[in-house]
């Protein structure tokens, strides 16, 4: 009997996974029909006709939201380990507590930075979204304001 290592586990679990993917695509290809037509091959938007072109130009606060999101969601990365660290119990031992003391005081102070960061977008107007100012209507309605009297609350 050949005995595998944990690698070798991994290897034919991700050649095993690639292979019926490959299998999968190749089946398709070669049993679906084939016929465009104009139809098929315009753009899909939900089921509407595109509106406008595809290479529209978005406002950069978009851009700005999804980069402060992902330096607030990636803190995650760095805390959690952190997290584990401080929890070792064999560490702290070993260090009277100042392993312990250690990690939390640059656990708070990585804290500090994004808080500081996030005060500075926030301080600099990058989470203000500009709002429409919308304008009134000058349609002048034919029928009398008091016909609507009736159907007030």
């Amino acid at each position: 009997m050949i005995e595998i290592s944990g690698f070798g586990t991994v290897l034919l679990f991700l050649i095993g996974g690639i292979a019926f993917v490959m299998v999968t695509l190749l089946a398709g290809k070669i049993l679906r029909p084939e016929r465009p037509n104009e139809e098929k091959l315009s753009t899909y938007e939900s089921g509407e006709v595109p509106a406008s072109s595809s290479w529209k130009v978005f406002n950069i606060r978009f851009y700005i939201v999804a980069l402060i999101f992902l330096l607030f969601e990636t803190e995650l990365v760095f805390l959690f380990p952190w997290a584990i660290v401080f929890g070792n119990k064999e560490m702290v031992a070993e260090t009277d507590g100042l392993w312990g003391i250690f990690s939390l005081t640059e656990t708070f102070i990585f804290i500090i930075i994004l808080a500081l960061g996030l005060v500075y977008v926030w301080a600099n107007g990058m989470l203000e979204w500009v709002k429409p100012k919308p304008k009134p209507s000058d349609y002048q309605s034919k029928i009398p304001s008091g016909a609507y009297e009736k159907y007030k609350n």
